[in-house]
């Protein structure tokens, strides 16, 4: 079964149903194209299995944690079998907001001001929010999760205090950051070129896990992003600086405000969404290249030591 591409989908992240989509979309693909083609579900004793079948390559449709952090990257680095997207540093680097944050703010990328917060700890951050000069309304979401899973818009104390107590149950650490209003834009980069700039006008606060993923959400995609030639350039080349710093490999796409003439980079994701209401998709097919020919970049694009 030298042959064999094995589709690492599903996982026990809360992203589990969307990793399965976007592993079902991108097996047809495959299927269609002639490849031999396994899902398999990432739990359980996975490696084991994978180590049996020795595939010729493992597209990873997994997101969220163990997925996109790392984790099963160092799996697919010790089995020494080929693999898509981001690798072991660079996947765990993106995933985690306070390191990412770090690198960008030293490689001069602007980003929003933000405090960590452990959620164990009794302290007044209403105190710290004000030494950062930060002010509401307020962001706070886990360190490490995707998705937009966690994520809450915080416009007074009351919202902030009920929020808090909400995600401090299932996270140790938070990111409470300053809430920047403008566009919402973001930008796929596909290897070594930044593909283009979508902009997002949601119905809601803010492209949050429901309007991400619900057709009923309706969040207006606008492609190309209404932007002056000059800062789609710049979106651009900020996306494409960030994959870089991070080290990425294969696709991402980085997510920006746009406000007051400036770019604020709130991440980048190194296992961006593959399903039919998905952006980098949409972007690629923009920039007239289909989804059955992102999937099979994708997985030509597939090595080890990444």
């Amino acid at each position: 079964m030298r042959n064999l591409i094995v589709i690492l989908m599903g996982g026990l992240s809360k992203e589990r149903n969307i990793s399965l989509l976007t592993g079902k979309a991108c097996s047809e693909v495959l299927k269609k194209r002639g490849y031999e083609v396994l899902e398999l579900d990432a739990k359980g004793y996975f490696a084991e299995k994978l180590n049996k079948l020795k595939p010729k390559l493992v597209f990873n449709a997994l997101h969220g944690k163990y997925g996109e952090d790392g984790f099963v990257q160092s799996i697919l680095e010790s089995l020494k079998i080929p693999y898509t997207h981001s690798g072991v540093l660079s996947s765990s680097l993106a995933m985690d907001k306070e390191l990412s944050k770090l690198l960008f703010k030293k490689n001069r990328i602007k980003i929003p001001n933000y405090l960590i917060a452990k959620t164990e700890d009794k302290i007044n951050y209403y105190k710290k929010l004000k030494n950062k000069k930060i002010s509401f309304p307020v962001v706070i979401k886990p360190i490490n999760e995707g998705s937009s899973l966690g994520v809450y818009i915080c416009k007074n104390k009351v919202q902030f205090k009920k929020n808090y107590n909400k995600i401090k149950k299932d996270y140790e650490k938070i990111i409470i950051e300053e809430y920047i209003p403008g566009k919402e834009i973001q930008v796929a980069v596909m290897g070594t070129k930044a593909l283009g700039a979508i902009e997002l006008v949601p119905k809601r606060n803010f492209y949050d896990y429901k309007a991400k993923y619900s057709s009923k959400a309706k969040t207006e995609h606008i492609m190309p992003a209404r932007l002056t030639p000059i800062n789609y350039k710049k979106a651009l080349f900020l996306a494409k600086k960030a994959h870089k710093i991070l080290g990425c490999r294969g696709v991402t796409r980085s997510d920006f405000r746009f406000y007051n003439k400036q770019f604020y980079l709130l991440e980048t994701n190194t296992q961006p969404g593959m399903t039919k209401l998905s952006l980098v998709p949409e972007i690629a097919n923009y920039c007239k290249i289909n989804f059955e020919e992102l999937v099979i970049w994708m997985v030509n694009d597939a090595s080890n030591n990444r």
